[in-house]
């Protein structure tokens, strides 16, 4: 057939000569109604871009750790109107089967506050026809009237008792990209085979249906129900549960400074901060609204620290206040800061952050279960290149602890069935700053995050302490865990795969590397292929993940050290901990140690200079 209102002419005559690539432009221009990224795609097609056409155009977006996500623009493997069509269609298509009461239960959207004008495409627009494609269905649709944090998504999902639910946002990610995030009827983000299944549906209806454009359904469909109110309210009450010291929070002369990084943190930091008793933090003016430009950082990424905590700090020390929470655009995220005596500030690692939060959950369990509670019931759970800190207080306390593969969604999941089988989870954590404190929300969450520090830094300083000497009493009880991470940049997948396919035939095929520099190695734990050295049966324990590189060393030294490849951004990660016994206490002489090893394993694992690759020094 003839496409609806493109000149056929124009597109015979600008055949780029590979029939792939013609069928995928037809299909473009005859199905994209966003004039912006509609004319993107003609340009390109008349200048004979043919090999960016082909980049835009012959691929697809596919589930990383965090759902689809990619930059805003034209083409099928980048974020924009007619990809997210295309996804909620596959959605509603995997759904229908899957629930036969997917119409009534309905389906939840949320979205954050990004956007770029050049594409005329905003998370709020995106989420609009999220919504559009499933009203046109008959299904009933929670749709947030503005925008939420991440994790109110996941909770609407439970509470509202929804099949499922999408969260528009990239979190942190630089301000081209944008996402799409898919939680499950158990309040989790999905994970395999759920995403590969959504895949294979979104490609069997990829042209947009009848209504799949109509953004205004959202307006007017009588299916269409706005679960802002009842949400928070919900939330805020929940959020009570982990609220331990309300008397002492009333009554602080403590001061808190927030920033919200341009993002949707600030209203329900406040909101949270009242829940608890607490005087409202001081907002940082600049930063306090939305912004799509993300004007006043260099990058949205509070993980980024010092530099990018800049104007937070200023603010602090103007007003004196000796502790900086800052929550990432979508608030699923907390960075950390305190004055420290010299006047300096310390910038938590998201590992020495979750030293503090699992002494204090724990300690908060302990304080208020019940006579017969047993701590053999108790869990705590950690992805495996997060810091190994809870397992060090489990030991000790008698409680469990658990490791999952990166990403949160395998911790939502196995927290969730965790639950179902009557089993109490206090705490879990990514070292990426990602925390869940309680289990009101199966997903990290920086709102409740922000408030449980605020209430714990208001409990030491009755006790004299700062938060950073609390870590020392912490690493001094339970051992010293001195962990370090960081990535260098490439743009080159084929390097990425020879990188860590040499490693894979190190001294020969199919052979791991025995030893890095001066330094042996005990175990290698292979998760792209399902190896494990340590294991009897030499099985890994994790489940494979094939799409993605990631190996691990344990060495004799004691130190554990991952490499992987992102599942989000071009980045190879390295993540490099020291774990000392307690009563080891010099923490120079770790840390020191931890740093050789880490030189050693770039230069003889990583090879930088010899692979192109550009470092972040972190």
């Amino acid at each position: 057939g003839t496409p609806g209102d493109v000149n056929s002419n124009v597109l015979v005559a600008r055949s780029t000569g590979d029939a792939q690539l013609d069928k995928a432009v037809w299909q473009w221009l005859s199905w994209d109604k966003n004039q912006k990224t509609k004319e993107q795609i003609e340009s390109l097609l008349q200048n004979g871009e043919h090999k960016e056409l082909r980049e835009r155009l012959c691929c697809r977006l596919t589930f990383g750790t965090a759902g689809l996500r990619s930059a805003m623009g034209a083409g099928f493997c980048y974020i924009n109107d007619l990809t997210v069509i295309q996804s909620t269609q596959g959605i509603y298509k995997y759904l229908e089967r899957n629930f036969s009461d997917f119409k009534q239960r309905g389906f939840v959207v949320g979205y954050d506050t990004r956007g770029q004008v050049t594409s005329n495409c905003s998370s709020k627009k995106l989420a609009k026809l999220t919504a559009a494609v499933l009203l046109a269905k008959d299904v009933l649709v929670y749709f947030f009237s503005t925008y939420v944090p991440t994790p109110f998504v996941p909770y609407a999902v439970q509470q509202l008792g929804a099949v499922a639910g999408v969260m528009i946002t990239a979190s942190h990610n630089r301000k081209e990209d944008n996402g799409y995030k898919v939680y499950w009827e158990n309040g989790a983000q999905i994970t395999s085979p759920h995403d590969k299944e959504i895949i294979k549906c979104i490609e069997e209806c990829v042209e947009p249906w009848n209504g799949s454009w109509n953004e205004n359904l959202v307006d007017t469909s009588p299916l269409r129900q706005d679960p802002l109110k009842k949400i928070c309210d919900s939330y805020m009450e929940d959020l009570t549960k982990i609220c331990y010291h309300r008397e002492l929070n009333v009554q602080t002369s403590m001061k808190f400074v927030h920033t919200s990084f341009h993002g949707v943190g600030h209203d329900y930091v406040q909101l949270a901060f009242k829940a608890f008793g607490f005087q409202p933090p001081i907002p940082v003016p600049e930063q306090k609204d939305p912004d799509p430009d993300f004007s006043t950082v260099k990058c949205p990424n509070p993980e980024e620290g010092e530099s990018v905590l800049e104007l937070s700090l200023r603010l602090a020390e103007k007003e004196d206040a000796k502790v900086v929470v800052a929550t990432d655009p979508d608030a699923d995220r907390l960075a950390v800061a305190e004055l420290q005596e010299n006047g300096c500030w310390k910038v938590f690692t998201g590992n020495e952050l979750a030293a503090l939060f699992g002494w204090w959950m724990f300690s908060c369990w302990k304080e208020n279960c019940s006579q017969d509670a047993d701590v053999r019931n108790v869990y705590m759970l950690a992805t495996t290149v997060s810091s190994k800190i809870l397992r060090a207080i489990a030991l000790k306390e008698g409680f469990h602890f658990e490791e999952t593969l990166p990403g949160f969604k395998w911790i939502g999941s196995r927290v969730k069935n965790l639950l179902d089988n009557g089993k109490k989870v206090l705490f879990a954590f990514e070292e990426s700053i990602g925390f869940m404190c309680g289990t009101s929300v199966l997903d990290k969450d920086g709102v409740s995050a922000a408030v449980v520090i605020a209430e714990m830094a208001t409990y030491l300083q009755g006790q004299s302490l700062t938060l950073a000497q609390k870590l020392i009493d912490i690493y001094e009880m339970y051992g010293y865990h001195i962990s370090k991470t960081s990535y260098f940049l490439c743009y080159d997948p084929p390097t990425i795969k020879r990188i860590f396919e040499r490693l894979r035939n190190f001294d020969g095929p199919e052979t791991y590397p025995k030893c890095c520099g001066v330094y042996n190695i005990l175990h290698v734990r292979d998760v792209t292929t399902g190896y494990d050295s340590s294991q009897l049966n030499k099985k890994s324990v994790l489940p494979v993940s094939k799409s993605s590189q990631m190996i691990t060393f344990t060495f004799q030294n004691g130190c554990v050290a991952t490499l992987r490849t992102s599942g989000t951004e071009p980045k190879i990660k390295y993540y490099a901990e020291m774990c000392a016994l307690p009563g080891h206490s010099d923490r120079s002489v770790l840390e020191e140690e931890l740093q050789k090893l880490i030189e050693a394993l770039i230069e003889n694992f990583l090879e930088p200079a010899k692979n192109g690759l550009t470092w972040r020094s972190a």
